[in-house]
């Protein structure tokens, strides 16, 4: 039996190694992350400084954001509230920028507004009106990018979230003219359906167009958040200025898929 002040001693160093492993692991993957980024922008001509890494932590716990902060990452983003803000809640110690990626239901602004600089999935003009009342509440500025849905039918939304090209324009003022928000630019994600189906470079030049376009109105909304794990070379190579990153950092959870 341990004595006074050992009962935790092979708890706590075997708690110890596995940070440190995960830690280790961490640090591979975000360099082999950046080795692809860099890689992408040289080929694309680009400046490797253009491009900013967002690494999506959703099912992982606040212990790998603390790793990541320790790491260097800066840009965390989540896709679910009742995940995220908790998390963000047990970090709010870091000097971290957190991003809201995932569908937003109206009832869940107040809480993503405490802890979110940026919304990325705003897509119809309900939300907007909720978004700017909540960041009036708090006293913030939250920066919102308009979700683009490639394989939206016109003047829709589609299931997955993000509201159709023609849409975008419309949403955009709203967002431009309302209290509490500042518009930063869109956000999509590779469609599985329509025309875009399967062609991931040809969706995320496909935004890039709807960009150029926004920026003749708004000159300062010129993020352009795409391109996940599998696909963040051809976002790169169509002009994203934000990949959205997570199993390539973080690995899959088992059961997760």
């Amino acid at each position: 039996m341990a004595g006074p002040g050992q009962g935790n001693a092979v708890t706590d160093e075997t708690a110890g190694t596995g940070q440190t492993g995960r830690k280790a692991e961490l640090a591979r993957n975000l360099a082999v992350v950046e080795r692809r980024i860099a890689t992408a922008c040289a080929v694309a001509g680009r400046k490797r400084e253009e491009v900013t890494l967002i690494v999506v932590t959703k099912t992982y716990p606040a212990d790998d954001v603390r790793i990541l902060s320790e790491l260097g990452v800066r840009q965390v983003a989540e896709n679910r509230d009742q995940d995220a803000a908790p998390k963000a809640a047990e970090c709010a110690d870091l000097p971290l920028t957190w991003h809201f990626v995932g569908q937003l239901q109206t009832n869940k602004v107040r809480s993503v507004i405490s802890y979110a600089g940026i919304v990325h999935s705003v897509d119809r003009l309900r939300l907007v009106d909720a978004l700017s009342a909540g960041a009036v509440r708090a006293g913030r500025e939250i920066g919102a990018l308009v979700q683009v849905a490639l394989d939206a039918e016109s003047g829709t939304r589609s299931s997955r979230g993000g509201a159709a090209p023609d849409t975008v324009g419309e949403i955009a003022e709203a967002i431009a003219a309302a209290p509490g928000l500042r518009l930063d630019g869109l956000m999509t994600v590779a469609p599985l359906a329509g025309p875009y189906a399967g062609q991931p470079r040809a969706a995320f030049d496909r935004l890039t167009e709807i960009s150029s376009l926004l920026r003749e109105a708004h000159p300062a909304a010129n993020m352009v958040s795409a391109g996940m794990s599998a696909d963040l070379e051809d976002a790169i190579a169509a002009g994203a200025t934000h990949v959205r990153i997570g199993s390539a950092v973080l690995g899959v959870r088992p059961g997760l898929g």
